[in-house]
């Protein structure tokens, strides 16, 4: 059996994914067969596998990293929250069903026995496995019913390696706060610590290594400087709390996202992020859109609560006012099924039963219903090759002769392939002569052409997106995610025990 890493954090959003991600590529260019795993994770960011299962994405951009194509082994559970206190559950890559908080903590021993079947499946097939906890490490309340962090890391018989983000400061209570909050037995199982995001001279810090050294008797392994010269796709939407212009900072950006409460899979937007001069903003409170080139709804967890918070907080009238003063609107999976006429729940796939009123700007209506749709898809558009990815439950129908000029007819995009199955079936809707398009396609802007199409459109087609594919762009960025990591942490260390 492989040997196993584990990489836990002192809380969310402290670095274990890209540290992660970073083992993942060193010791794959290093000869090493390495594969990714996360017991359980939680996020409404996830992806497709060549199989067309369902896993997050994370574990994905590991595998990606890893050289592998990915597959659920790497992440059995999957939580996507639907409200505060529930979750839909996908178990190794399908729909087991909605629990509530509670309720899943009783599901916790058959799900730890999953994921540890999954795990000893990876172990059987590679030379390494580099394991990523959730949170933090030292929930004390959460410790008993735990499958992903300390209680993994024992059955593995694997070291871990602790992160602490220095950015949000008080690393050092981070640290010593977090082994003080566990037995000896799992002090133990921590070998060292990374300290990530530290801006400024690290030589200033050299007393503060030294300190902490001393306080626990553990190595900290390397101090991570801060990074903005390479982009890492997160899965958490942390990223984009903080609603911000990139690109042209301060100035109104050209494409804005909005940011529904319920947001997933925002990394549809990567590759605009990357686009040279393109302004583009997740915004969340309402504010003058008039001069903005495309506002884009993008996918949702929970469409119909997303349609009411659209109503509550103006966002409906304002989209529909930009959309008839000649606007360009783009609506993406839970964004397609928001531009319809209604959404139809009659199974409470999304709380209570019920029918919500869409924004009307697209014929079409939607009814949530399972099984869910999973899928690698390759699609055209007037002949421009494109590949994305579908999950969504549900099902669009459109009426016929829905549009005067043949332009407006539904169906913009056809599906020419889905799991490596071919097939001719058509996708989404446009209206309006292109100005308001709608489809489940995520990934939709990851090929270049299909998005130097999208900007010419717009009439922005003097910018030039990435010549390469979203996938050459991430494998460029993962090089240099390893090259950054091997210049502040002790590789050496970390891996000679995995490794012997």
């Amino acid at each position: 059996m492989a040997k196993c890493l584990a990489v836990f954090g002192t809380g969310s959003d402290v670095g274990k994914s890209v540290v992660t991600t970073a083992l993942c590529r060193i010791l794959s260019d290093r000869g090493v067969r390495v594969c990714p795993f996360k017991a359980q994770n939680m996020s409404n960011n996830s992806g497709v596998t060549p199989d067309g299962l369902e896993m997050g994405r994370a574990q994905i951009v590991q595998a990606e990293a890893a050289r592998l194509a990915p597959h659920v082994d790497m992440n059995p559970v999957l939580l996507k929250p639907i409200s505060q206190v529930g979750a839909q559950v996908v178990l190794l890559g399908r729909v087991l069903q909605d629990f509530s908080a509670s309720g899943y903590h009783k599901e916790k021993a058959r799900l730890f026995k999953t994921a540890c079947q999954s795990l000893d499946r990876m172990r059987g097939a590679y030379d390494a496995v580099v394991m990523e906890g959730a949170g933090s490490c030292a929930e004390v309340n959460l410790m008993d019913r735990d499958i992903v962090n300390l209680r993994m890391a024992a059955y593995a018989q694997a070291p871990v390696i602790l992160v602490a983000d220095i950015d949000r400061g008080g690393v050092f209570a981070q640290i010593v706060g977090t082994l003080a909050c566990l037995e000896k037995e799992q002090q133990d199982q921590i070998a060292g610590f990374i300290i990530n995001r530290f801006r400024g001279d690290i030589s200033l810090f050299r007393d503060g290594v030294s300190w902490i050294e001393q306080q626990t008797g553990k190595k900290v392994f390397g101090v991570l400087p801060w990074f903005d010269h390479f982009h890492i796709q997160s899965e958490d939407s942390v990223v984009i709390e903080r609603p911000e212009t990139r690109n042209n900072p301060g100035k109104t950006p050209d494409v804005a996202v909005l940011r529904l409460p319920h947001i997933s899979n925002f990394t549809d937007f990567d590759p605009l992020l990357c686009t040279p001069g393109l302004g583009v903003a997740f915004v969340e409170k309402v504010r003058d859109i008039s001069s903005c080139k495309a506002v884009i709804l993008p996918g949702s967890k929970s469409t119909r609560n997303d349609l009411d918070w659209l109503e509550k907080t103006g966002w409906r009238a304002k989209i529909k006012e930009y959309a008839e003063n000649g606007g360009h609107v783009v609506g993406i999976c839970g964004g397609y099924q928001m531009l319809g006429r209604e959404v139809q729940d009659p199974e409470g796939l999304e709380g209570k039963p019920g029918t919500s009123r869409g924004l009307n700007l697209l014929p079409h209506m939607t009814v949530l219903k399972a099984p869910k749709t999973t899928t690698l898809t390759r699609f055209a558009w007037d002949g421009v090759m494109g590949c994305g990815y579908e999950i969504h439950m549900g099902q669009t129908t459109l009426p016929e002769n829905s549009g005067k000029e043949k332009s407006d007819m539904p169906g913009w995009l056809m599906v020419m392939e889905r799991n490596r199955q071919s097939c001719q079936a058509p996708d989404g809707a446009v209206f309006e002569n292109g100005r308001i398009m709608g489809t489940y396609m995520h990934g939709f802007f990851d090929t270049p052409a299909i998005l130097k199409k999208w900007l010419t459109c717009l009439g922005l087609d003097g910018l030039e997106p990435p010549d390469k594919s979203a996938m050459q762009v991430r494998n460029r960025q993962y090089d240099l995610l390893a090259r950054h990591f091997e210049n502040h942490v002790d590789v050496d260390t970390i891996i000679s025990g995995i490794c012997a």
